[in-house]
């Protein structure tokens, strides 16, 4: 049930998302969704475990309500200019 209600959220826009930008290399990472930012929140330290254990450096987290297009967004991929999301109203 629980699934289906994120799922549903999701599809709105209305799902949470955990953001880590890094500078080196520049990415932008999306994780998620999730039901509330309290879960979110609580998930964020073992995303960024896993970003810093690759190497990367300069990172900025947020936990924010959005619909990324694309889970990873980099500049060697050529897709940073709309930051992968959509936009929701």
């Amino acid at each position: 049930m629980k699934e289906l209600l994120i799922s549903l959220l999701n599809f709105f826009g209305l799902a949470w998302w955990v953001e880590v930008k890094t500078s080196a290399p520049r990415c932008i990472y999306y994780f998620g969704p999730f039901l509330t930012s309290q879960e979110a929140e609580a998930a964020k330290a073992g995303y960024v475990e896993d970003i810093e254990s690759e190497g990367a450096e300069g990172l900025s987290v947020s936990i924010q309500r959005c619909k990324p297009i694309n889970l990873t967004v980099a500049d060697d991929l050529g897709k940073f200019g709309d930051k992968g999301m959509l936009p929701v109203f």
